[in-house]
């Protein structure tokens, strides 16, 4: 039995199989192998079983990883790769019938619907949970994630998913989790360009920008930003642990799910914009606070020096 840290509970070890084993991936198969599972790690890069802790199986063929598994975790880089696996490559069918399924992806929330109605009708259990806090908080175990799907088995698994998560938070059925994770981000992102283009302001108008910085502390601008990723805009660090075409990914999908309810999103769709304007000048590479640096550039002014 393995005791679950954020309840209390106990659930049984059982196997795992972890599907995607990059920044996010690796960190869930260490911290599930530490809590005493027997995980099989899935990737389609080889050279990842070499960064797998003892208690970790590494498996390259999907369908062998989830053969008789009772839990699968996926996390992908993002919807293409996940609809390419679990619909079009077959995935999904293969899923033990009353295994559970947990996707730790940032879905579109589009496709988690779809993904939902499948995997009821392969009898699977589905719970959407996008991870908030990054591969650092996975590794410290004091992740968050935004879960949509049946509460009951939230619970039953609630357990398990506390061996990298310190706060799991239900928001409704399927689908609920990843709009959640998505529209936070979504806020994110824009704060990161408002503030970014405020930093411009200041140093074009001749205003010390350390200083600036300095004000909006306990100001009415201040917040979880302005001390966490504030300093990194000013040392030129642009955030390269989420890659910039997975940004304008989620953006564009919050953008079509606001069309299908007939809502402007006036703000949504000005953050997306830049950021489809900053993959244009940069290329798919990693780096969230990549749409300030476009800002940047096309003020002619850094921010860093």
């Amino acid at each position: 039995m393995v005791s679950g840290a954020a309840t209390g509970h106990t659930v049984p070890v059982v196997t795992v199989a972890v599907i995607g084993v990059g920044r996010v991936g690796l960190a869930v198969v260490r911290r599930m192998a530490a809590a005493g599972h027997a995980v099989r790690a899935c990737d389609v890069r080889a050279e990842v079983s070499a960064q797998l802790p003892a208690g970790a199986a590494f498996v390259r063929d999907p369908f062998a990883a989830v053969d008789g598994v009772e839990v699968v975790l996926t996390a992908l880089p993002g919807s293409p790769e996940l609809r390419a696996l679990l619909l079009t490559d077959g995935l999904l069918a293969r899923l033990p019938a009353g295994s559970a399924w947990i996707d730790l992806t940032s879905t579109a929330p589009d496709l988690a619907a779809g993904l939902a109605e499948a995997a009821r009708g392969c009898a699977v259990s589905y719970l959407d949970a996008p991870v908030g806090g990054g591969p650092e908080a996975v590794r410290a175990g004091n992740a968050t994630l935004y879960v949509g799907g049946d509460a009951a088995e939230l619970d039953r698994w609630r357990p398990l998913l506390s061996a990298f998560a310190a706060r799991i938070e239900h928001m409704g059925p399927n689908g609920t989790g990843v709009l959640t994770k998505l529209l936070i981000n979504a806020l994110w992102f824009g704060q990161a360009l408002a503030t970014g283009e405020a930093l411009l302001l200041a140093k074009r108008a001749g205003l010390d920008t350390e200083r600036f910085a300095g004000a909006l502390a306990g100001s009415a601008a201040d917040g979880n930003f302005v001390e966490r990723y504030l300093p990194l805009l000013l040392a030129g660090d642009h955030a390269p642990s989420f890659g910039l075409d997975r940004c304008v990914e989620e953006l564009d999908s919050l953008e079509r799910l606001a069309g299908s309810l007939g809502l402007a999103a006036e703000v949504t769709a000005l953050v997306a914009r830049i950021h489809r304007e900053a993959l244009e000048r940069f290329g798919p590479v990693d780096g969230e606070l990549l749409g300030v640096a476009h800002l940047a550039d096309a003020a002619g002014t850094s921010l860093s020096e």
